[in-house]
């Protein structure tokens, strides 16, 4: 239970850190200066103004210096992250393959803050994390090389039809980074992910149609909803295939 604690806390760390990365690499700034400082007045955080979490409530939503309200993404990612970390302890313990689990959930919500922000999965991230799974994968394989090869090449190939046949209603982020999803996942769960993540996509759109939220032209990040197809299918996604095979086939 303690082990758990420290993984929720790391990840609550690690979920402030991927604000930044996620804010500032899509601006080709640097992750690591300056200081974190309020975007409209410049005022420069203090420590008790980094506590993931915590901080936003502290200061009520709001910049201390100039009262700017600030966005909810902070808060929600940091917490988000510290509670996918622990999940995923709790799913797979203290093994091998929770490094892959956290280094794809770290993906995911830094491609999902990038996309929410700028509408935009920077290629940097991309490549950083497929370094990350090709150097994991050598040290300990979790799943077979053939399966992960093919699951990239049917990740890559499957956005890239899309975008094609919608004449670019699919982004060029989202079609790489299916590449990379499709190398830690295979190819059969890198299907089912992605029909996950067009059902959430669709569900959430008839929503904020149907309250007038969005038009049906609008542009809407598909990075979280991606993300979230991932996560289903990569902790679930075997146990969801039995079900589907055992009662309707």
């Amino acid at each position: 239970m303690i082990m758990m604690y420290l993984v929720l806390i790391y990840g609550l760390l690690l979920g402030s850190f991927y604000n930044v990365v996620g804010i500032r690499v899509p601006q080709k700034k640097s992750i690591v200066a300056p200081r974190s400082a309020c975007p409209h007045c410049g005022h420069e955080l203090k420590a008790w103004e980094l506590i993931p979490v915590v901080s936003y409530f502290l200061v009520r939503g709001k910049c201390s210096s100039c009262r700017t309200p600030i966005s909810p993404i902070y808060p929600i990612m940091e917490a988000l992250t510290g509670f996918l970390f622990a999940f995923a302890y709790w799913k797979v313990g203290l093994s091998a393959e929770l490094l892959v689990a956290l280094l794809l959930i770290s993906l995911l919500v830094i491609i999902s803050i990038s996309d929410l922000h700028f509408m935009l999965i920077p290629d940097r991230i991309l490549l950083w994390f497929a370094s990350f799974f090709l150097v994991t994968h050598i040290w300990f394989s979790w799943i077979p090389w053939l399966d992960s090869f093919i699951g990239a090449a049917v990740g890559f190939i499957l956005l890239l039809l899309i975008a094609i046949i919608s004449k670019g209603g699919m982004g060029g982020g989202d079609i790489k980074l299916y590449a990379v999803i499709g190398f830690v996942l295979g190819w059969k769960l890198t299907l089912l992910s992605f029909m996950l993540a067009s059902a959430f996509g669709a569900v959430v759109g008839v929503i904020l149609m149907t309250f007038r939220k969005a038009s049906r032209k609008q542009a809407v990040p598909f990075g979280p909803f991606i993300s979230l197809g991932v996560l289903v299918a990569y902790f679930n996604g075997e146990d969801l295939i039995f079900w589907y095979v055992t009662y309707f086939m």
